[in-house]
């Protein structure tokens, strides 16, 4: 059982085929009921806080594996249901005796948002990030491979430069385009976050060329690679689909990366480092909702990927001491994009309690200044309150 609950996206993507393809309203239907699976999970069920040891690490790693080809697939029915091209709809109606024309004129308005954003979900949540978890394994190529690929379903090549060599040195700091400051407008930060990383994961690379002396074009270029990656399935989904469908995909692709900032939102919000100091475990927001974990193969454990970024998924140590979040994962993701003011009111709270709990002397000062100016009423008392003594 212990390896089998890894393989819960692996089935939610085949369950997701069948819904969107044979029942009524399926995306509508599959989008509530995956929201309502996880976030009411992660509130009833017992959290996962224990260290298991696993002795065939292969069968952990399958199942990121097989994400890829079950997104592409699942990416195909989406333009296929959506678009009015041929192609895909004889692609399926040949292999799979389902007819395309007669699903497609019984979708809603809202079933077709749904089949739009329940893809952009699974390409953020089964695509990103096992990519995100692949792309650390520098000495092994084939899961660097899969990771890139795995990312190239929301045009994001940037990512694994720009993570995993800047991201895990700057975190906490002003320079690192993935903490937000406190009271920061979450849809600012998201293409903040997302125009900086493509700026410094350019440097980085520019760097690596001067360091390790490399052309520009070559395979060793794992941006344009990158590019490369993407465009490749933006044309597959232009020959599924037509000028329909690559727009759908593009969309797909757009909505899952600000999916991922949303995460990164949530994951460091309002924390501060002071330059040159060790990151620590209260640099990074963590939870032991289950459902939040397993789904997102512990990244939930964020101190502890951040304390060691080589640790596999399963080696990732829950930190009880630890920042933790109010819910799990996707509850935060949706109130910080749908119901801001109840998110920062929230964090504003475990903000002051970081401050006074985790919060070295110098970080307090950092933090009081993001609080006098992050518009939060709250924040802003308590940065008062202290300057004054009380």
């Amino acid at each position: 059982m212990k390896y089998l609950k890894y393989y819960i996206s692996t089935l939610t993507l085949l369950v997701g085929l069948y819904l969107c393809l044979i029942v009524q309203s399926g995306p509508t239907i599959l989008l509530l009921g995956f929201s309502l699976l996880i976030i009411l999970g992660d509130i009833l069920i017992s959290e996962e806080d224990s260290e298991l040891h696993y002795s065939h690490p292969f069968f952990l790693n399958l199942p990121m594996y097989i994400n890829f080809p079950l997104l592409v697939l699942f990416l195909v029915m989406t333009i296929s249901l959506l678009s009015n091209n041929v192609v895909g709809s004889r692609i399926i109606s040949e292999y799979l005796n389902i007819n395309l024309s007669k699903i497609r004129d019984s979708f809603y308005f809202f079933d077709k948002v749904s089949l739009v954003t329940i893809s952009s979900l699974f390409i953020g949540i089964m695509g990103t990030v096992p990519g995100h978890e692949l792309v650390h394994r520098k000495k092994r190529k084939f899961d660097i491979f899969m990771g890139n690929w795995l990312l190239s379903l929301s045009w994001d090549c940037a990512f694994a430069l720009e993570h995993v060599y800047g991201h895990h040195k700057n975190v906490g700091l002003r320079t690192d385009p993935a903490t937000a400051k406190r009271g920061e407008n979450i849809y600012a930060f998201i293409f903040r976050a997302i125009l900086k990383e493509q700026k410094d994961a350019w440097n980085i690379f520019l760097n690596q060329i001067r360091k390790n002396k490399f052309s520009f074009i070559s395979i060793k270029n794992t941006m344009l690679i990158g590019y490369i990656r993407s465009l490749s399935i933006t044309i597959v989904a232009y020959a599924v689909g037509g000028f329909e469908g690559a727009i759908i995909f593009l969309l797909c692709a757009f909505i899952a990366k600000s999916l991922l900032e949303v995460i990164n939102y949530t994951e460091h919000y309002g924390l501060v480092r002071v330059p040159g100091e060790k990151v620590r475990p209260h640099h990074s927001w963590n939870s032991n909702s289950l459902m939040s974990s397993i789904y997102l193969y512990n990244v939930t454990r964020h101190s502890s990927h951040h304390e060691k970024s080589s640790l596999k998924y399963w080696e990732l140590r829950p930190y009880k001491g630890a920042p933790m979040m109010p819910y799990g994962y996707l509850a935060m993701l949706y109130l910080a994009i749908f119901l801001p003011p109840v998110f920062h009111k929230l964090m504003s709270k475990k903000l002051i309690d970081w401050d006074n709990e985790f919060a070295s002397k110098n970080e307090r000062k950092l933090a009081e200044k993001q609080n006098l100016s992050s518009g939060l009423r709250l924040l802003q008392k308590n940065s008062q309150a202290v300057d004054m003594g009380l």
